[in-house]
């Protein structure tokens, strides 16, 4: 039994801290990123190349698009084979229930629902569902202010939400 599968059923393994959670995601190299842009000049695809940069294998999913950055686009995580561990969903919140299904058909393990400002992809239902599912779950953030070596106004702003975010400072 995986160390997840024993915090999914046993109650003494404690759960991963939010902070922990994104130190997991951030740590596996290959990643699913939902609704990544068709619009080259736009925060996902920067997002996304910095993914890229950073020696990820970073899937692109948007069915509106064949190939994203030189990377083989695919409609729906389903799609995607070998499946990926992991996907972070940059969707708007309409979409993220039916993505989090589409992940848990896949097999995915990991989800991070992106929130720059607003409500970002998050939805509470689909939160609940990853969580009834045995899917980790990220409820927001941006993975650029978790990234080392980030710049300004990325490490400002990750320095600040871990300072001041009980939920982040462990």
């Amino acid at each position: 039994m995986s160390l997840s599968d024993a915090r999914r059923t046993d109650p003494e393994v404690p759960a991963f801290t939010l902070r922990q959670e994104i130190a997991d995601f951030l740590g596996r190299k290959r990643i699913a990123v939902v609704g990544v842009s068709t619009q080259p000049i736009s925060f996902s695809r920067g997002l996304f190349r910095e993914f890229v940069k950073r020696g990820y294998d970073v899937i692109p999913v948007n069915p509106k698009a064949e190939e994203m950055e030189g990377r083989e686009c695919y409609a729906s995580v389903r799609d995607i084979d070998p499946p990926p561990g992991a996907a972070l969903i940059m969707t708007s919140v309409e979409h993220t229930d039916a993505v989090v299904h589409d992940c848990a058909e896949a097999g995915v393990d990991s989800v991070w629902m992106f929130r720059g400002t607003g409500a970002g992809a998050v939805s509470g239902s689909a939160v609940e569902f990853c969580r009834e599912q045995g899917i980790r779950v990220i409820p927001g953030e941006c993975p650029f202010m978790f990234f080392e070596n980030c710049g300004f106004p990325h490490s400002w702003h990750g320095w600040l939400r871990t300072t001041f975010s009980p939920a982040l400072r462990h």
